[in-house]
């Protein structure tokens, strides 16, 4: 189980500007994993109408749950981690296990027992250290849609921001907002319309 504050900044990149990264960063086809977000949410988003959002991480050896939401300087993460058995009873049956995130979602009265697995996303990613902070290069799949992402992630946002938009700078890549993961499988469940909360 943990807790943090989560500091990050994101844009979206083309092809062409993600291999350019992965050049200059020295980034090798076998630095990068593969994770898959499974996303859940109450049939009317009753976490999405409070910019939250819970989902199951399924990495190579382990399995997290994490809720996210939003505090006055980020996003509040809770994790917890998940045997095999619990991620798929949650997928499969909509079993939420007893932890902190359990805990935090009836703190915040939602309707656990309404929850439904609406969405996955795999995206295959590589890291890198960076400035006192962390490079994350993100190539994401979903819905029969990919984009290619980087994050920034930083203890400090004012000096993370200047980081991120000096690299960006530096190499010539257009400043693109990027929504998080979750909005842009909804975007994309929606029809293309703007549905982020």
């Amino acid at each position: 189980m943990s807790r943090n504050i989560e500091i990050e900044f994101k844009n979206i990149v083309t092809e062409d500007e993600f291999r350019l990264l992965l050049r200059t960063f020295h980034i090798a086809q076998n630095q990068f994993f593969s994770q898959t977000n499974h996303y859940f949410d109450t049939k009317v988003f009753a976490l999405k109408q409070l910019g939250a959002a819970i989902r199951i991480r399924e990495l190579p050896e382990k399995y997290e749950l994490t809720l996210k939401k939003p505090t006055n300087n980020g996003l509040l993460e809770i994790t917890d981690r998940l045997s095999q058995a619990e991620a798929h009873m949650l997928m499969a049956n909509l079993v939420l296990p007893n932890g902190e995130v359990k805990d935090e979602l009836l703190n915040m009265n939602i309707p656990i027992n309404e929850f439904h697995l609406f969405g996955s996303l795999r995206t295959d990613r590589a890291e890198t250290e960076y400035e006192s902070g962390v490079l994350v290069f993100d190539h994401s799949f979903y819905l029969g849609n990919e984009d290619f992402e980087l994050e920034y992630e930083t203890m400090n946002r004012e000096i993370g921001e200047r980081i991120f938009n000096e690299l960006l700078k530096k190499l010539n890549i257009q400043i693109r907002h990027a929504d998080n993961k979750i909005s842009r499988l909804y975007k994309v469940l929606q029809g293309k319309k703007d549905v982020s909360p």
